[in-house]
């Protein structure tokens, strides 16, 4: 019997991956363009999103945003989706607390607003799997037994954050999760879909926002490459989680065991 992990339920209670910074003409903006990004800590109380950060006033935004606000298209990956921006004073906090030469703006994806098809950004995903504002994958699941063995092998730790994870399992073996194409938690079933092939935002270190471009990528790359057969899909990048396609939607809750299906 595994477990779900709790940090991975608050990044879905909060529907973190509906909200995006991005530049003035829409452009998505990520910790690999400004890596202090990582500082900014998010949670949600009476519709509220709340945002905190060193040396920075606390900020809230209202979940319901005015209809007044602009609906922005947000460019990701290429694609193309919408977003309702959050204002001025969300605008100024992100880009005060960046230091930053140019603004930014804060926008967030609403449920009634169209969805981007996963299949967009990789073709082994199916038209049916949607996702908002992610690189690639609705969910991304790592084991901490994975993460335990990754931190034999370097020299300085790094965390879960660095990976930034949807959903953390414990009570497993390292890389177990690499063979569970169906799993169940909760009420709802997963279908796996392909590893997640690794980039230089591994590297931010999530206590400092400083990025390393090394480490944990140099490790991961003496271990975790792919199969020759395969580096037309991975090419380069080392692997380290596995994407998830949602195959039964439902209700996941902290503590629920995990179940691989046959």
């Amino acid at each position: 019997m595994l477990k779900f992990d709790s940090e991975a339920w608050v990044s879905l209670k909060i529907r973190d991956r509906h909200w995006i910074v991005t530049q003035e003409n829409g452009q998505k903006v990520t910790a690999r363009q400004e890596p202090r990004l990582v500082l900014i800590s998010v949670s949600c109380e009476n519709g509220h999103l709340i945002l905190n950060a060193p040396d920075m006033e606390e900020l809230r935004v209202p979940v319901k945003l005015p209809e007044s606000n602009l609906v922005k298209t947000i460019r990701v990956w290429g694609s193309d989706i919408p977003g309702r921006d959050c204002g001025d004073e969300a605008s100024h906090w992100i880009t005060t607390f960046l230091k930053s030469s140019q603004p930014y703006r804060l926008a967030q994806f609403e449920p009634n607003m169209k969805y981007r098809n996963a299949k967009e950004k990789n073709p082994y995903f199916r038209p049916s799997d949607k996702i908002v504002y992610p690189d690639a994958s609705p969910i991304l699941l790592i084991t901490e037994a994975s993460l335990e063995d990754l931190n034999t092998r370097l020299e300085k730790k790094v965390q879960m954050r660095n990976f930034r994870p949807v959903i953390v399992v414990s009570g497993c073996s390292a890389f177990e999760e690499d063979s569970w194409d169906h799993i169940q938690i909760g009420s709802v079933i997963l279908v796996r879909v392909m590893a997640c092939p690794r980039c230089i935002l591994t590297t931010v270190n999530p206590d400092t926002g400083v990025i390393d471009r090394i480490e944990p990528l140099e490790t991961l790359k003496s271990y975790r490459m792919s199969d020759p057969s395969e580096k037309h899909i991975y090419k380069s990048a080392p692997l380290f989680g596995q994407f998830y396609a949602v195959d039964m939607t439902g209700h996941i809750k902290v503590g629920d065991a995990v179940y691989r299906l046959l």
